[in-house]
This record gives C-alpha cells, structure tokens and sequence, in this order.
C-alpha cells in the first residue's frame, strides 16, 4: 500500500513481538479487556474456562483465554493515559500493521476494549460499592494535544459548557469523548451511567491535599456542579478519557467500567474495595460471555 512504517515509529522487538506489550499478532483477542493494575489481570482470567497464553513485560502483563467460546484477552495498562498512549497504538498495531512488510492492512480490524478500573465518585448520591458505566471522558491531561481529535455534534456542547463552566481557571484545555454506543448499551446499560473526568495525575489533579498546596481550590465543587442537560460529571480517574479518545482515533470500540471505591464529597473510602472490583468483573463478563 506504500504505506510503510519506519523502524523508528513501530519498534518490533527481535522475536517479532510489539515492542513494549510484548506480543505477537497471534496472541491478541478482538475483545480486549484493559486493567490498570497488573494484579487484577489474573482476578478476571481466574473466570475463564481456559487460558492458552500468560506474557509480561515491564507493567504490562496480558492472559489470553477462553470465555466459553468467546476469546479475550486481559491485559494491564499500569496507571495514566500516558501509558494510555502506549497501550493503545501498540494493540493497533497488532491487528492493522503487517509485521512482515510494515504496512497498514487494507482491511481494518476495530477491537472491543472494556477497562475495568476503580474511580472516586463525586455525586453524593453515589454510594461506595457503586459500578458506574462512564458515558462520556472528559480528559483533563495533555494527551490529545498530539493527535487529531474531532468532535461529535453530540460532544461538542458538552465541551463547550465545561469551557464555559471552567473559563476561570487557567491551563485547563480540556478534550471529551463519548463511550460506543453498542458497548454502553450492551454492557453498560444496566449500570448508573456518568460523565467521567480523567485527571493526570492523583493527588491535587484530584483535588486531594497532603501536603502540597493545591493550586485550584475547590476543585470537586468545579467539576460536580457541572450539569448539560440530563449530563453531569459523577467521578474521578486517570484514563478513561485517553481510552476513549484514542479508541475513536484509531477506530476502535470502547467503554469504560468503574468500581466506586471512594466518595470524594463524603470523605470515605471502601472497607471492601476487593469486593467491589469482583462486582464490576463480574457484571462486565456476564454481558461478554
């Protein structure tokens, strides 16, 4: 197709694998299921009726397997869109960039990815233990500043009203991405459904104070007195929005899942966060299996 990528721009390692996630083609799901932490990669292949592939490198550790007969593959991103960025080009690579010639395939495939991930809710009337289906991303980070982003006539108000609603604080250029509409109603559709924010970084991105000072105050106020019509911003997390926007670039499927561990307005944190993943892993592979 003379469209051939440098060795520069896609590294593939010497045993043919993409360069950081470590994997070969072959070993890649159409359904991918995205976990920040490398430990909860084995609490959801532990459902599967069998697992045919194990591989790790660096945070990025994948299990490949069988759901009945629906094929997925699990695997960690680490935390932030950072690694986002990464994880998402590579697993487009994978199923769209001939390895053998370097070129763009003529047909393309688009992979399901679901992120299974905790988050901090900022509604009051959004209990701990909540499993929240992320409507929409609203990224706060600077990572679709380096990619072509094209708003919906669905997205574009809502960012707009945020750009109003935020016009008084200074370097906020935020980017908002909704959910694919299938995903969000096959999976999500029984879930409390919210605009989700992903902030890059935990602590005063967050609105948290420890010891540094925040330099925005009163930042989960900002962000849950945010309304657009039937849409509100409901919680907090760190990659949501890249998922979302990356996966719209690239032509991919995504959704977002979340396990409410905390409530950011109440001051509470779950006594059973364990308990509350399983939830959301559960209610994710019930609608995939």
């Amino acid at each position: 197709m003379g469209n051939k990528l440098s060795e520069a721009d896609l590294i593939i390692n010497q045993d043919g694998t993409i360069y950081h996630l470590n994997l070969l083609p072959e070993d890649l799901a159409h359904t991918v299921i995205t976990v920040g932490d490398p430990d909860r990669v084995s609490e959801i292949s532990k459902h599967f009726d069998r697992i045919e592939l194990k591989k790790g490198k660096r945070e990025f550790l994948t299990h490949t397997g069988y759901l009945g007969q629906k094929r997925i593959t699990v695997i960690s991103t680490g935390i932030g869109t950072d690694n986002i960025d990464i994880v998402f080009n590579e697993l487009d690579a994978l199923v769209n960039v001939d390895f053998g010639t370097r070129e763009v395939k003529k047909d393309l495939v688009s992979l399901d990815i679901i992120r299974v991930g905790t988050s901090g809710a900022i509604q009051s009337d959004l209990p701990m233990g909540t499993i929240l289906a992320s409507s929409f991303g609203l990224g706060l980070d600077a990572l679709m500043k380096y990619y072509i982003h094209e708003l919906s006539v669905d997205e574009r108000p809502i960012l707009e009203a945020f750009h109003s609603h935020s016009s008084h604080i200074k370097g906020i250029h935020p980017y908002l991405t909704a959910a694919d509409p299938g995903l969000l109603s096959r999976i999500g559709g029984e879930m409390v459904q919210g605009i989700t924010v992903t902030a890059p970084g935990f602590y005063a991105p967050q609105g948290r104070q420890v010891r540094a000072k925040n330099a925005i105050p009163n930042f989960i106020e900002l962000l849950n007195t945010f309304q657009h019509g039937k849409y509100r911003i409901t919680n907090l997390e760190m990659e949501t929005a890249g998922i979302y926007a990356l996966a719209k670039a690239l032509g991919h499927k995504a959704l977002s899942v979340n396990a409410i561990l905390a409530s950011r307005v109440n001051f509470e944190f779950s006594k059973t966060p364990d308990q509350v993943v399983d939830k959301a892993i559960r209610m994710v592979l019930d609608k995939l299996s």
